[in-house]
């Protein structure tokens, strides 16, 4: 069965995912490139701040950093090596605590985690950038190789063909860090096709009697080795070399016609296009993009990677049945490429509004099926978890709460707003078809406010409908954590708003309480307009595999 968890992934990856449970586990945690590398060492004055405020926004030190930097120096849950320990206190003497050892703290409390769940056999793959590549490698290294571990490589992934990145070279790749958990691991050699321009330049020779493509190759070898028959000639290899193949074998390639002389009498292979798989995959990957706007599988997601990309770590280090974790698992594409490739897949995340996303996109892509045989954890599923997602203290989740309500009540149809104050009233946005006074096809909007207050007075319809109003929206709903009859009551004086294209009348203004939500209802509007874009369709072969 394959697990959605919603929620902390620190708090997923202790509470739910057993040890030595995962085959690989790939991750891509958010982080701003575009810092001012300058100031890492200089992370706590005014000049840092306006800098990188995106990054600080991000991560800052908190009593949530202080909480994560305790819990390694005391070597919580026991999955700290003495190693990471000390390196973690000695980044706070190099850097201090600022917004850059906050990232690396609460990466570090994750990859520990993590190294924990995986198999002996497993793999990790850490995606992040150049930015902080150099820090999170000597941390997975004290985290990873001090108990066994081994690092395999740092795979630079070419993102885009060109950057302008003005006074500098053009950063233009991400860094994938490569780990096993032992030398005992999983590894499926990935071939990539010889492209057009390689074959005409490589593999130029036609063979007459077949007229196949062939490249000669060289029958020798570096070292030391005695004379062989070559059909009737005995004939010693060039000094410092031997005959690379045993005479048996020669003799087979002479009957089978892929020896042939030079001009000068020595022996060459004929080394047939047809006979060879292609070109291993390096660790430097140039053969797919970051996904354009223009690109069928994307989904407007910001920093959605594409499924090649995804496809070719999976291919690599699991088999079918096996299992993949992603505990930062955004838009879903790790879920999308195991789910297509008959693996088991656990993706975490922190927000329900990629929750909604990646929920959408399996049903999109594979139907109903897929999502009833998921296991999704955390989501509200009656008044007293609503109340509990409400009331989280925790800062960096404060708008779940909205977002899960909007979500869910317009089954995704709208667009979340993503500012955590002054939002001036505006939760979300939904959009239905109609026409303007011209008779000409518009959209118009439908404006989303959430309430968790126990009690609300009249004026907050007042205060919707001057929003509507300002914003030029048709309707109004106020999706409220407890029943609100005084509310509904007041709603009425508001009239009706009525949609040219349906010919349908419809409260102005409505308020809609989570109850009635966990009860079933949901948005009903005369042609809403899809805000997202549909995930592409796959279908199941006859042998249960899943495929474009």
């Amino acid at each position: 069965m394959n697990k959605l968890y919603y929620g902390d992934n620190l708090e997923v990856l202790r509470k739910y995912i057993k040890d030595e449970s995962i085959d690989l586990c790939y991750i891509d945690p958010p982080f701003n490139s575009k810092r001012n590398y300058n100031q890492i060492y200089n992370n706590i004055g005014k000049e840092d701040k306006a800098q990188a405020q995106a990054f600080v926004d991000t991560w800052t030190w908190d009593t949530e950093a202080d909480k994560g930097m305790a819990e390694i120096i005391s070597n919580y849950n026991g999955v700290f090596t003495k190693q990471s320990i000390k390196l973690i206190t000695g980044l706070e003497g190099v850097l201090g605590k600022g917004s850059l050892l906050a990232y690396l703290v609460s990466m570090t409390l994750r990859i520990a985690e993590i190294q924990r769940v995986l198999k002996p056999t497993g793999s990790f793959y850490f995606h992040c950038d150049p930015t902080a590549s150099h820090y999170l490698k000597i941390i997975i290294d004290a985290i990873f190789c001090a108990k066994g571990g081994d690092y395999k490589n740092e795979i630079s992934w070419r993102r885009h063909y060109s950057h302008n990145d003005g006074n500098k070279f053009g950063c233009i790749h991400d860094i994938i860090l490569f780990f096993t958990k032992s030398n005992e691991y999983t590894f499926n050699r990935q071939i990539l096709p010889y492209d057009e321009d390689y074959i005409k330049k490589n593999y130029a020779s036609i063979d007459n009697k077949s007229g196949k493509r062939f490249r000669s190759v060289s029958v020798n070898a570096a070292g030391h080795g005695e004379a062989k028959y070559f059909g009737e000639k005995l004939l010693k290899p060039p000094p410092g070399t031997h005959w690379r193949w045993n005479q048996e074998r020669i003799n087979e390639a002479i009957k089978e016609g892929i020896i042939y002389f030079t001009s000068n009498g020595v022996p060459r292979y004929k080394q047939f296009l047809e006979n060879v798989e292609g070109i291993t995959v390096q660790d430097t990957w140039v053969d797919f993009y970051s996904l354009s706007s223009h690109d069928k599988e994307r989904l407007g997601y910001p920093t959605q990677k594409p499924e090649a990309l995804l496809e070719r770590i999976i291919k690599a280090s699991t088999n079918e049945g096996d299992t993949v974790l992603d505990a930062y698992c955004g838009c879903g594409t790790t879920v999308a490429v195991s789910q297509r490739l008959n693996r088991n897949w656990v993706g975490i995340d922190i927000t329900y509004q990629s929750v909604s996303l990646i929920l959408k996109r399996l049903e999109d892509s594979y139907g109903k099926a897929a999502i009833d045989n998921i296991t999704l954890n955390g989501v509200p599923e009656d008044m007293e978890s609503a109340i509990a997602l409400a009331n989280k203290a925790d800062d960096r989740i404060r708008k779940e709460f909205e977002k899960w309500v909007v979500l869910t009540y317009t089954n995704n149809m709208a667009m979340i707003n993503e500012k955590k104050g002054g939002d001036g009233g505006i939760d979300g946005t939904a959009f239905m078809k109609d026409y303007n006074e011209k008779n000409e096809p518009i959209n118009k909007e439908v404006l989303f406010s959430v309430k968790s207050n126990k009690t609300l007075a009249p004026s907050v319809i007042r205060d919707l409908n001057g929003t509507m109003e300002r914003e030029g929206a048709a309707l109004g709903i106020l999706l409220t954590l407890y029943p609100m009859p005084n509310l509904v009551k007041e709603c009425k004086k508001y009239g009706t708003y009525e949609n040219k294209v349906m010919g349908t009348s419809m409260p102005k203004i409505e308020v809609v309480s989570v109850q009635e939500i966990l009860d079933g209802k949901k948005m009903n509007l005369p042609l809403p307009v899809e805000v997202l874009k549909k995930a592409e369709a796959k279908k199941e072969t006859g042998q249960g595999k899943l495929e474009f």
